[in-house]
């Protein structure tokens, strides 16, 4: 079983712009990346990271440039701007936040007030 769809949705941009962080990339190698990463939890295909990725550069979130892979074909990679660092920084934080919720809860953490 895998993850549900909507909370994919709902982090795929965090995590595109997490690889991103780290190294400049293309399409084929973040999708590999991200699979790889999460033990095969990510099976992103291209008709939604790319999607993606266009929204990010409309934001000004990532830029794009043509350049040579290891092969020596030309590819289109992706670079995250500062603005895009800055997004990501808000993005993992929210994240944080929601995920300590969600463990106390599904945990029986504290409730009420109570240590």
């Amino acid at each position: 079983m895998g993850p549900d769809k909507g909370l994919v949705s709902g982090s795929m941009a965090m995590l595109v712009m997490k690889l991103l962080e780290e190294r400049d990339l293309y399409g084929y190698q973040m999708i590999q990346e991200l699979r790889l990463r999460s033990d095969d939890t990510f099976h992103l295909k291209a008709g939604t990271l790319y999607p993606l990725l266009h929204g990010l550069e409309e934001k000004g979130l990532v830029t794009a440039y043509e350049g040579q892979s290891d092969a020596g074909k030309p590819r289109r990679y992706y670079h995250l701007t500062r603005r895009g660092a800055a997004a990501l920084r808000e993005k993992e934080e929210s994240w944080n936040v929601y995920a300590r919720g969600v463990r106390r809860v599904l945990g029986g953490g504290a409730c009420c007030g109570e240590a």
